[in-house]
């Protein structure tokens, strides 16, 4: 059974880091699409940054593109969201999702593996 852990949000001041981890297990094989997304109250759940695994191209949304890093680490199964340059529309929870095959990697309704989310909050 596919599992995703998310870990690594917090509170922090505007302008400040942080890391976010996705660690995946019971995946029978290299799952091909690895994404964030995040949600803040009353908006609707965006794609923050994707990665495609087997050649590690990765995609991101323009509201976080210069300032969002997203890698992977195939011996570890994990996916690391590095935040940069924090802003406070940046806060809400974030959430991993992964599957085979998804193709539009911003497409969260084609996603079937999801962990259960983390929370990020950005002060001004």
């Amino acid at each position: 059974q596919v599992q995703l852990l998310d870990s690594g949000g917090g509170s922090v001041q505007a302008g400040g880091s942080l890391r976010l981890s996705c660690a995946q297990s019971g995946i029978p094989y290299s799952i091909d699409y690895v994404a964030w997304f995040r949600q803040a109250p009353g908006k609707e759940r965006e794609g923050v940054a994707g990665i495609y695994a087997p050649t590690g191209t990765t995609s991101y949304a323009d509201s976080v593109k210069g300032r969002f890093t997203i890698s992977q680490d195939n011996v570890k199964n994990t996916v690391y969201l590095q935040m940069n340059d924090l802003k406070p529309e940046d806060t809400a929870m974030y959430y991993c999702a992964a599957d085979w095959n998804v193709g539009t990697w911003s497409a969260w309704n084609l996603y079937n593996y999801w962990g259960r989310g983390t929370q990020v909050t950005v002060s001004s």
